[in-house]
């Protein structure tokens, strides 16, 4: 049962540009913080778009910000060596910007999924994901390694084995989990994702399934209940972000997060 001194903070994504207009409408909904993710484009390329960051992402204080990585076709395991360099290289960038943010939690992703035809290798994967913790945990940074919906970590056992051989932190994302193929088939449950490692999940993101279109939110509470009930007994998993960047879907989630807790 979900006690409520314990309960989650949650959080929304920086979907809203403004930073002002952001941190008014998360203060307005009544969210504890901002999950902000960096994708290629929008990571500061100049001396300017970093005081620019760095000062509205201090603006938007009282909330507390995480931050997450979505780099297309950016993976620590490509076969290809020239390109395994590269990711590395942004994965170290993306490590030290947001340390200089004052961060201490960033979720990236391994192991790319659909649409992806990169090759790549298990062993250079699990060696470099070892060495970018090491850095991070330098940096006092912890690294949190997200499931997705295909490639290796949409299958709980590799998920397992990436957690455990790199040292790495973890972020459970249950839409992802819901259509993971070894989900779908019936071999796994996505209680598998989180065993047995249950202290080293730190974030969840909370909405109903991926499809083609994006993040779907629930209809109900039944749609994602048992889920939500999964989260709040992983004893560190104290970041919920309801990852849905239209409005109206964020707020027809956020109710029904509230609707469990109020019933729980």
């Amino acid at each position: 049962m979900t006690n409520p001194m314990s309960r989650p903070k949650l959080a929304c994504c920086n979907f809203i540009p403004n930073f002002k207009e952001l941190r008014q409408f998360a203060l307005e909904y009544g969210f504890a913080g901002i999950d902000w993710t960096f994708t290629s484009p929008s990571m500061p390329q100049t001396r300017s778009q970093l005081t620019d960051l760095v000062k509205g992402i201090a603006g938007l204080y009282p909330l507390e910000v995480r931050y997450h990585c979505a780099f297309s076709k950016t993976d620590l395991g490509d076969g290809d060596a020239e390109e395994a360099r590269k990711a590395r290289q942004i994965f170290y960038d993306v490590c030290r910007l947001v340390s200089k943010l004052r961060g201490r939690y960033l979720t990236i992703h391994v192991g790319l999924g659909r649409d992806s035809t990169i090759d790549l290798s298990w062993d250079s994967t699990i060696i470099a994901l070892a060495d970018l913790v090491r850095f991070a945990n330098n940096i006092r940074l912890r690294l949190c390694l997200e499931n997705l919906a295909w490639g290796w970590t949409s299958r709980p056992e590799l998920f397992e084995k990436l957690i455990r051989k790199s040292g790495c932190w973890a972020t459970l994302d249950i839409g992802h989990a819901r259509v993971s193929p070894s989900i779908m088939s019936g071999y796994y449950e996505v209680e598998d994702f989180v065993f047995p490692q249950r202290e080293r999940f730190l974030n969840a993101h909370i909405y109903h399934e991926e499809n083609e279109n994006g993040h779907i939110p629930p209809k109900t509470l039944a749609d994602i209940k048992d889920r939500l009930h999964l989260l709040s007994e992983l004893p560190l998993c104290d970041w919920w972000v309801l990852e849905l960047r239209e409005e109206k879907a964020l707020l027809d989630t956020l109710s029904v997060v509230r609707d469990f807790f109020n019933n729980d």
